[in-house]
């Protein structure tokens, strides 16, 4: 919604000083000057990224559209889940995980908790790691270690798409002067032409340099902090369960567990002890 919003105030702020200080909108329509920057645009991406890179940017842009931050809820579910998983092991023995673990799909545990069975990389992520403590004992410094570099594997791949479309932002500008460049060429064949119809032809050729701007800083460049913003929340639930599941193989109870990953979660979305409290009422 807010993306939507955005948009809607850069357009609306840029084309109606436009017309307040008495723009024609019809200069502004020019077609041909925005099929150079976007085609140039386009064909220089297909040239600098493989093939993985171009078709998983161009599913991550959806993200800027239907991204949903992670909410306090968010990470409420997220802890008492856990909860529930180190409760199990405690209870049943580890091995009482396997279960979930192997097909998360079908744990009725997890599925408990939709937001979080929706997240397929956190949601393997926190089975893949039981998985390594089902699988053979290991140390908490190796144990955290692993993690550590699953997360870290998990944020570089994330940020692929959008340091990709930073770098298409950041060739617009250039393009829109080589769509202005070319508008200049077409200019000068037109030199005998009265000074009316050489103005057109000349304002014609500056907006694709203000359209490669616009583009830009308008809305390419934005995006692509947005899908980084996007990418950091991620990485930022992927710490708070390792955080858990690390407190917990160092031999912590479950309910000191998610106390230590609570205080990872930033504080704008941190439920409170008591809101954890009331949500962990009943799931021992």
């Amino acid at each position: 919604m807010f993306v939507i919003i955005g948009i809607v105030v850069v357009l609306g702020c840029v084309i109606g000083g436009f017309l307040l200080e008495g723009g024609h909108l019809g200069v502004l329509m020019q077609p041909i000057e925005l099929l150079i920057i976007g085609g140039a645009a386009l064909g220089s991406f297909l040239i600098s990224a493989p093939k993985s890179v171009v078709i998983g940017t161009f599913k991550h842009i959806l993200h800027v559209f239907s991204g949903k931050e992670a909410s306090s809820s968010d990470y409420q579910d997220l802890l008492t889940l856990l909860f529930e998983l180190m409760n199990i092991a405690r209870r049943d023995g580890i091995v009482a995980l396997e279960p979930h673990v192997s097909q998360p799909e079908q744990s009725s545990t997890i599925n408990r908790y939709p937001n979080i069975a929706k997240n397929k990389q956190l949601a393997y992520f926190i089975c893949d790691n039981i998985k390594a403590l089902l699988s053979e004992g290991i140390d908490a410094h190796r144990y955290d270690d692993l993690m550590r570099t699953d997360i870290a594997t998990l944020h570089h791949h994330a940020m692929i798409a959008p340091s990709a479309v930073t770098r298409v932002a950041d060739s617009l500008p250039g393009l829109g002067i080589v769509a202005a460049v070319l508008g200049i060429v077409l200019t000068m064949g037109k030199i005998n032409e009265p000074p009316e119809v050489l103005g057109h032809s000349i304002g014609a050729a500056l907006v694709g340099t203000f359209l490669g701007i616009l583009m830009c800083y308008g809305f390419v460049g934005p995006m692509a902090s947005n899908l980084e913003y996007q990418a950091k929340a991620q990485q930022q639930m992927l710490l708070v369960a390792k955080e858990v599941l690390a407190a917990f193989n160092s031999g912590f109870s479950p309910m000191l567990s998610v106390e230590m990953g609570r205080r990872a979660i930033p504080d704008d979305v941190r439920p409170t002890m008591e809101d954890m409290e009331g949500a962990l009422r009943g799931k021992k």
